[in-house]
């Protein structure tokens, strides 16, 4: 019995309606942008994998460090005990994000790094003896599946069945271009409530609600407002961060800087779980006290586990070194340059791009992540040997940085090939 009947009869998978999904493809072996099947067929993987494999898959630098790091200590508890690599990646990590971010924690994945900066956030203002209660997001944002997460995502079918269990939040339109002045109208009316604890949101682009782009001055305008009247900003880098914008982090683009930040995904380059969300001096000292009630009450089994640590160390020495940038700038060339060849296209109704991110949204049916061209476009890029996991109509590539230019080719021909079967239908 191959591994698709074995899984079909015991696993139940994320995202995935298990009456009507095709049985799932059995990978055995992953090198650079490539999956090895159990058959013997071999896929491109064109979206690293849910945006997390950066530098390709089984990186045989990270493979030694994490095997170097399996023999010397695999875990201790991360309450009263510390160890090199969670202390090492740290210092790394402060050196590369923005200057005011002083203080790392340690948690297991995106969610996760969501949740702690929300719960920072609002005890911080609890701490300083001004409770403030409210958050707000981007309407159309996606920030997590755990609660706290979901609470400041989207309003949508995939957090409908929990609406009664989520707490409430202010949604401000996404400030697409032509948006921006309305948008900054909405903010200033939800300030004027005054108890407004933070701002939530994921810089210049918004990953599931279909790579929707927007520009850093007005990303900027929103965080300044939001400073002067003491909210505390909340910048999501989980799928931003790590070269994905073409800088190291979005906010790079920006003149103003949040006050925490939130990493997963590229962080290990796709290699172990890890979340870490970031924090300036001033969240930290809050929490500084006599008293013990102001400590902050959260942590995780494995959290700063020292393998994910040194995977993160390992992965970071890899996108720090030039030839990663070089790669990064490449890949984002290669999609200006397919973007140019899409435009006036009858059947796209836009196509977006900001650094190693294309989208192509198809100008057939709507907008929605339940579009039914969805599986068709899925499979036609699988029965072409490239992984492309369609938004609904809009298709993104968001491939590992050692894709060659060759193996862009083809992912840029499948979605032509894509034009031309959507123009038939």
């Amino acid at each position: 019995m191959n591994l698709a009947a074995r899984d079909h009869a015991i696993i139940w998978h994320p995202y995935t309606q298990m009456q009507t999904a095709a049985l799932p493809i059995g990978i055995v072996r992953g090198a650079g942008s490539l999956l090895y099947s159990e058959s013997g067929a071999v896929y491109l993987d064109a979206v690293s994998s849910w945006w997390v494999t950066i530098h390709g898959h089984s990186h045989p630098s990270i493979a030694e460090k994490v095997a170097a790091q399996i023999k010397e200590l695999d875990h201790v508890l991360f309450a009263g005990f510390t160890h090199r690599p969670a202390v090492e990646l740290a210092e790394k990590l402060l050196t590369i994000l923005p200057q005011n971010q002083k203080r790392i924690f340690y948690s297991d994945n995106g969610s996760t790094a969501v949740e702690v900066a929300l719960k920072m956030a609002i005890q911080f203002w609890e701490n300083l003896g001004t409770p403030k209660r409210r958050i707000i997001a981007f309407r159309d944002s996606y920030h997590g599946d755990t609660f706290g997460a979901m609470s400041v995502s989207s309003r949508s079918a995939f957090t409908q069945p929990f609406v009664q269990y989520l707490f409430e939040v202010d949604f401000l339109d996404v400030p697409v271009p032509g948006k921006e002045q309305g948008v900054l109208a909405q903010l200033r009316e939800i300030l004027k409530k005054e108890d407004v604890a933070a701002f939530i949101f994921e810089p210049l682009l918004l990953g599931t609600a279909g790579m929707v782009m927007y520009e850093p001055a007005i990303l900027d305008e929103l965080l300044k407002i939001c400073q002067q009247q003491q909210v505390l900003t909340i910048a999501d880098e989980v799928m931003t961060g790590f070269g994905r914008t073409g800088k190291s982090f979005a906010t790079e683009f920006l003149k103003n800087q949040p006050d925490i930040m939130c990493f997963s995904k590229g962080l290990t380059g796709g290699v172990m779980a890890l979340g870490v969300t970031s924090c300036t001096a001033v969240i930290y000292e809050a929490f500084l006290s006599d008293n013990p009630a102001k400590t902050f009450f959260h942590g995780h089994s494995f959290t700063a586990n020292p393998i994910a640590c040194a995977t993160a160390l390992a992965s970071l020495d890899l996108f720090m070194d030039t030839a990663c940038q070089d790669n990064i700038n490449r890949i984002s060339q290669q999609h200006a340059q397919f973007r140019n060849q899409l435009a006036n296209h009858p059947i796209i109704k836009e196509c977006r791009q900001l650094g190693t991110v294309l989208a192509v949204e198809f100008n057939v049916g709507e907008t929605s992540y339940f579009n039914n061209i969805r599986q068709k476009l899925y499979q036609y890029a699988l029965d072409n040997h490239v992984i492309l996991r369609p938004l609904g109509n809009i298709i993104y590539v968001m491939p590992p940085y050692c894709t060659t230019n060759a193996q862009l080719a083809q992912i840029y021909g499948v979605v032509s090939g894509m034009l031309t079967l959507m123009a038939e239908n």
